[in-house]
């Protein structure tokens, strides 16, 4: 009961955070046009356009990779994995999760480091508008934290299909 409620949870969020960096690609897209534009055409520059886009392209960064897991969206050697079996495609996603647990303890581990850091500093870009930057860097751990739960899911799955749970549920990339 419990996997359950913590397996939609964390499939809600995900669609969540795809809704979030699907307006944020929508975003970028008008500002980086309106940006051209003012610079060409009008021949007068934004001093916040060029930050507040960068900005936005963290935060894609940060939603789109939960949604992109969930969805199975990420690349893997298919040459080798779309031909194994169900159980061998497990067993190697549970070898490749230590790395993955391992990269993202680290960068929750060193993110939170360093928006605590941001934060006491009250750290801003250093344009001529000065826009915060510790807002960005405290929503990377935050995000790398939702990676992780995910990736947790994904592990507990491929190991009820490793050690043949009757209950078998499809991996999104199947």
């Amino acid at each position: 009961m419990i996997l359950k409620g913590f397996s939609k949870f964390i499939d809600v969020s995900a669609e969540i955070l795809g809704i979030i960096g699907s307006l944020l690609v929508l975003y970028c897209m008008f500002f980086g046009v309106a940006d051209v534009f003012m610079r060409y055409a009008l021949n007068s520059a934004s001093q916040w356009i060029s930050v507040s886009t960068q900005a936005a392209m963290v935060l894609i960064a940060c939603a789109g990779g939960i949604y992109s897991l969930k969805h199975g969206a990420f690349i893997k050697l298919d040459i080798f994995y779309a031909k194994w079996s169900r159980r061998k495609r497990a067993f190697f996603d549970i070898l490749t999760s230590i790395y993955t647990f391992l990269f993202l303890g680290v960068l929750i581990w060193k993110g939170i480091q360093a928006a605590q850091l941001s934060i006491m500093l009250n750290q801003v870009t250093p344009t001529a508008i000065p826009i915060p930057i510790y807002p960005i860097k405290t929503i990377i751990p935050i995000a790398a934290t939702f990676v992780l739960l995910m990736v947790v899911k994904h592990f507990i799955n491929d190991l009820k299909t490793l050690f043949g749970d009757k209950h078998k549920q499809p991996r999104p990339d199947e």
